[in-house]
């Protein structure tokens, strides 16, 4: 059975292959050349160099986008993760329901982004039109309410992730650390902890990412605020690409930008976490 997978392997993974060519790696490599051109459409570019890249760089709204984003991406991830994992500590005790708590938590996160974008305006502003205010007036308003949403919509995701690991934690681990004498805490931060690190790995690497691509939530919640202070990255170039007529080039040469940034971060948290696993 082996020898025959290994012999007809070729021919199942060759549709994805192609698959994967034709929707991911030349639209890339179209738009990483795109980002070098001046174009209205794809027919039509004319190379300029890196001036794309010079006028990404001087727009301000795109600058201040990413310390947006920066600041949102480090907060939800604490928010998300914290709130998620007490959750999931609750949930795995011996109490009835739990099944019952654990599809309510989780059920939010089948709610597309877009509609919750748009119930969660209504709630905020129904409540902030009692101080004569809205939410797409301030810029802090925004960024307090894209982290209630997403963190409502995430952390039943989020819980399961964890709810798992703690499931996998063998019973006679914990055991022998009461035996040994280790209290509650002791027990979380020195085995509970150590032997989740694949989930909070996972539930970590997941938060920062969608924190950073953010866009649905972002157009439907915070949509009509004039100052766009309150545009992520994601918004911001897609604002930049189909609202500015002759910036398709700097919208592409902003999303390249945005494409190092993510996966850098993604590298560098791996690396970090894996580390981190090795020492203990």
């Amino acid at each position: 059975m082996e020898k025959s997978i290994k012999r007809y392997m070729p021919i199942f993974v060759l549709p994805t292959f192609l698959a994967f060519i034709l929707g991911f790696i030349i639209p890339f490599v179209m738009g990483v050349g795109l980002s070098f051109c001046e174009f209205t459409t794809v027919t039509d570019a004319k190379f300029v160099g890196i001036s794309n890249y010079v006028e990404a760089l001087k727009d301000t709204v795109f600058r201040h986008s990413f310390w947006y984003t920066a600041l949102f991406a480090v907060v939800s991830l604490v928010v998300i993760n914290v709130i998620a994992f007490a959750l999931a500590m609750a949930l795995t005790r011996e109490m009835r329901g739990t099944n019952i708590f654990r599809t309510i938590f989780f059920m939010p996160n089948l709610i597309g982004g877009i509609v919750l974008g748009y119930i969660w305006q209504l709630i905020f502003n129904g409540i902030l039109s009692n101080f004569n205010t809205a939410l797409g007036l301030n810029e802090w308003y925004g960024f307090w309410g894209l982290i209630v949403l997403v963190s409502w919509q995430q952390i039943g995701y989020m819980m399961i992730i964890y709810i798992a690991g703690l499931q996998s934690i063998p019973g006679d681990v914990l055991e022998a650390a009461e035996i040994d004498g280790a209290g509650r805490w002791q027990k979380l931060w020195k085995v509970t902890i150590p032997m989740m690190m694949p989930s909070i790995t996972i539930c970590m690497f997941l938060s920062i990412t969608n924190g950073f691509k953010l866009f649905d939530q972002n157009l439907s919640l915070t949509a009509g605020e004039p100052a766009k202070m309150s545009e992520m990255m994601a918004l911001n170039i897609f604002n930049t690409f189909y609202g500015r007529t002759g910036w398709e080039g700097v919208g592409q040469a902003k999303a390249v930008l945005f494409f190092i940034l993510v996966v850098a971060i993604g590298l560098v948290q791996l690396r970090a976490t894996r580390s981190k696993e090795v020492q203990q």
